[in-house]
Parts: structure tokens; C-alpha cells; sequence
């Protein structure tokens, strides 16, 4: 049985556009996939709907066996649990230190109130410091978070993502903001996550480049739709031109 099942997925705003057009793939236990497709080809509005952050309109996700397509509450509590988030632009509170933002990854099993008074429990801040370990940044767990660069800090939100124990970690375009040499850096801690650790991981790229080097798999989303579901090294020149348009250039990242 597959780790994820989606099918038939649709999603449609309420300005009427339709991001999602009747999606279907499956995600083994321990895959590292990649989702690639234009800017506005749904690959944000799937990963959100993936952990329920907006519901969809139509189809099912199917989550360890469970149907979570419209689960609410305690249900959704727990699905959500089990699934890390890492977005673009890192989400973390500026002003707060490094060990205090991986530690409010916790927040779902210790609850909002214990953050506000920093009443964390020492296996938590021992979990964290191990998280920041991971990423390789333990040594700055006492700065401030907006005294990191844009890699650390992503870095710190992937620490952050940890602290949940996940079984799935959903990457958003979790390089965009960072230049190349750190872009690698961001990836090589996503793969030591999947393949030491064996969190499964889905991540939406840009860059080929990258999804030739990290990917396991790779779906490719264009208007919506699903049109590309294979190897990373099966993206062809054709098909490169497929998902992306007969103007596009592809970019690497070195």
C-alpha cells in the first residue's frame, strides 16, 4: 500500500480558478519526489492540499491507508502531525532565537500555551538541538533568527519540520530564495532527511538540474494537470519543452 494516494484531485479558488485539474499519483514509503511545472501550474496549491492547509474541491488523498480528504478537528490534528512543512520564505519569528523557532515545531503536541511561556521540557530542547545537528547548524542555537543568512535559516526550518517526527516532509520551493552554492547545501540536508532518517519527501523544484541530482521520482504539473510521471532522467529535451513551453530555457544550477 502506498504511503500517499492521490486521485482525481481538484482544487478551485473562490475567484473561480480551477488550480487543480483531476490530479492521480502514488507515493511509496521513503521516495524523495519531485513536483516541477510553470509558476501557477498548481504545484503550491497540491502541496496544501497534501496537509489539508486548504481543502480540496474534489478527489481523494488517501494518507497511511486513511481517507483525509475532508477530515477536521482531532482528525486533522493528527494527519498534520505527521507531515512537515517547509516553505519559501522560511516562516520564522525574526525577533526569537534559533532554539525557540525549531522548538515551536512542537507546538502540535505540547501546545500553544507552553510556547508563550517557554516552558519546554528538556528531552524537547535535547530533540531540538539534535534537529539542529542534523542541518548542521547547532552552533548558532542561541542567535537570533534574523541574524542567519537565507540558507541557514532555511536550514533552521527544516530543523524546525524535524521536531514533528514526521513520516512526510513537503518542501515548497525551498530554494528559491537562496543563490546556487547554498541552494546544494538546502537539498544535501533534504536527501541525508530521506535517505538516513527514511522520511519520505516531497519537494517542488525549479531547477532540473537539481531534481536530476535529489530526485527518486518526478511528477510535473502544467495548467493543472498531471503530464509528466517518471524518472528524473527520462525528462527529455521533448519533454522539457512539454512542461515548460517551446520558449523556455533550461537553468542550472552548478
Amino acid at each position: 500500500m502506498p504511503l500517499l494516494s492521490v486521485r482525481n484531485l481538484t482544487h478551485t479558488y473562490p475567484n473561480g480558478f480551477q488550480a487543480l485539474k483531476g490530479i492521480s499519483f502514488d507515493v511509496e514509503a521513503g521516495e524523495f519526489l519531485v513536483v516541477i511545472g510553470l509558476s501557477g501550474s498548481g504545484k503550491s496549491t497540491l502541496l496544501r492540499c497534501l496537509n489539508r492547509l486548504i481543502e480540496p474541491t474534489g478527489g481523494t488523498i488517501t494518507f497511511d491507508g486513511k481517507d483525509v480528504t475532508h477530515i477536521a478537528n482531532d482528525p486533522l490534528r493528527k494527519h498534520r502531525g505527521q507531515i512537515g512543512m517547509i516553505f519559501q520564505h522560511f516562516n520564522l519569528i525574526p525577533r526569537h532565537s534559533v532554539l525557540n523557532n525549531v522548538l515551536y515545531g512542537a507546538l502540535g503536541s505540547t501546545g500553544t500555551l507552553t510556547a508563550m511561556l517557554g516552558r519546554f521540557s528538556e528531552e524537547l530542547r535535547t530533540r531540538a538541538l539534535e534537529a539542529l545537528r542534523v542541518v548542521g547548524i547547532a552552533e548558532k542555537s542561541g542567535v537570533r533568527a534574523d541574524a542567519l543568512s537565507g540558507g541557514q535559516q532555511q536550514r533552521v526550518a527544516i530543523a524546525r519540520a524535524l521536531m514533528q517526527q514526521p513520516r512526510m516532509l513537503l518542501a515548497d520551493e525551498p530554494v528559491a530564495s537562496l543563490d546556487p552554492s547554498t541552494s546544494h547545501s538546502v537539498m544535501t540536508y533534504l536527501e541525508r532527511i530521506n535517505k538516513d532518517m527514511g522520511t519520505t519527501v516531497i519537494c517542488n523544484l525549479h531547477f532540473l538540474s537539481l531534481v536530476r541530482q535529489y530526485a527518486t521520482r518526478v511528477i510535473a504539473l502544467k495548467d493543472g494537470q498531471l503530464v509528466f510521471n517518471g524518472s528524473p532522467h527520462d525528462i527529455t529535451e521533448e519533454w522539457f519543452t512539454t512542461i515548460y513551453g517551446e520558449d523556455a530555457v533550461e537553468v542550472e544550477i552548478r
